[in-house]
């Protein structure tokens, strides 16, 4: 999820030189991976880090080499775009004698990192077995631009998909989008935004359509709003955390405040676009729903059950579908039993 965080800060800790902002990247590092603090004494050592970007890095490398020589794509690295970054990988169902349904994955990283070969083995194969195609997506992140360059990405990527349906022997109408925490922001948004074709576009590409028929959330976020975050955790003063800034461009404090990075925080925030004919949504959160203070850091509120809870008033409201799954929200009514199986069902009503 943070490759480039991790690779340039295993390197500064190899010199004997340290360099100038090493203790700022050690502080987001501890932000980000609390549990790189090894003896919970609340600061991160030389040591604990070495050991952290060790065993992070080896068994990233691990997960890859797995999954490449277990579930070798029918299509690796199928460009959408022109940057490196906008491919994606495809694995079609063997045999299948009338179009399958789509499974795509979109990567978390907190618009800042993160690959597509994140996607997880198991579910690929259950998708196979129940006779759904799969794809996972990279798209650009914040160090090439902000908001919507992400959405857009991902909106293209389905499209080109959607443009090779008959190639790839896909069912075009039933497809259905998750991810983790930036990736869920991503589908979210697929969901619940009004269709971006364009039919009167001379690129065949372009006049596909950008609408899905359901989205799964693995820790994901209905808003990238600060003020809805200060809003439903009742903290008018909470600071942002360290990938909102480059998701929208915000340099100082006071960007915060003008009218371009709030016409963008509505805009990015995928709640602010749900209507009744919208998709359904499953919600899983690993974290309990506790209570969130000034002092929280952000890689927990951020990631917080209570975004998807605000999600799920908000589409009860409508009349729209949403489940919602943490540590200590358990759902009264889930016939799916999993953002998995909810997932496969949809795509093959």
């Amino acid at each position: 999820m943070a490759l480039t965080l991790l690779s340039g800060l295993v390197t500064q800790l190899g010199h004997a030189q340290i360099a100038p902002d090493l203790e700022a990247r050690k502080a987001r590092m501890l932000e980000r991976f609390p549990q790189s603090d090894a003896n919970k004494d609340g600061k991160l050592s030389r040591e604990e880090a070495i050991a952290f970007l060790k065993k992070r890095r080896e068994g990233m490398e691990k997960m890859k080499s797995t999954r490449e020589a277990t579930l070798k794509p029918t299509h690796a690295d199928v460009p959408y775009g022109d940057h490196e970054r906008q491919a994606f990988d495809i694995w079609l169902v063997e045999g299948a004698t009338e179009p399958t349904p789509l499974v795509l994955f979109i990567h978390g990283g907190g618009f800042r990192g993160g690959d597509k070969g994140t996607a997880s083995a198991a579910f690929i194969r259950k998708c196979l077995d129940a006779g759904v195609a799969f794809a996972a997506m990279n798209y650009r992140l914040s160090d090439v631009g902000p908001y919507p360059i992400m959405m857009n990405d991902s909106a293209r990527g389905l499209q080109t998909i959607r443009h090779r349906a008959k190639e790839w022997n896909l069912n075009s109408e039933k497809v259905a989008c998750y991810g983790g925490s930036a990736g869920a922001g991503i589908s979210l948004w697929l969901g619940f935004h009004e269709d971006l074709a364009d039919p009167e576009s001379e690129d065949p590409i372009s006049r596909q359509s950008t609408r899905i028929v359901a989205a799964g959330t693995m820790n994901g976020q209905s808003s990238y709003d600060l003020n809805d975050y200060r809003e439903w955790f009742g903290i008018p003063d909470l600071q942002s955390g360290p990938a909102l800034p480059a998701f929208y461009g915000v340099e100082t404090d006071a960007d915060w405040e003008r009218e371009r990075v709030k016409k963008l925080m509505k805009d990015a925030s995928s709640i602010n676009h749900l209507t009744n004919d919208d998709v359904p949504v499953y919600m899983f959160y690993g974290r309990p729903n506790t209570e969130v203070t000034a002092d929280t850091p952000s890689q927990i509120w951020v990631h917080h059950v209570k975004l998807g809870l605000k999600l799920q008033e908000a589409m009860n409201a409508v009349g729209v579908e949403c489940i919602v799954r943490g540590p200590d929200v358990i759902p009264e009514n889930d016939p799916y039993g999993s953002m998995e199986d909810f997932l496969i069902q949809k795509v093959k009503e």
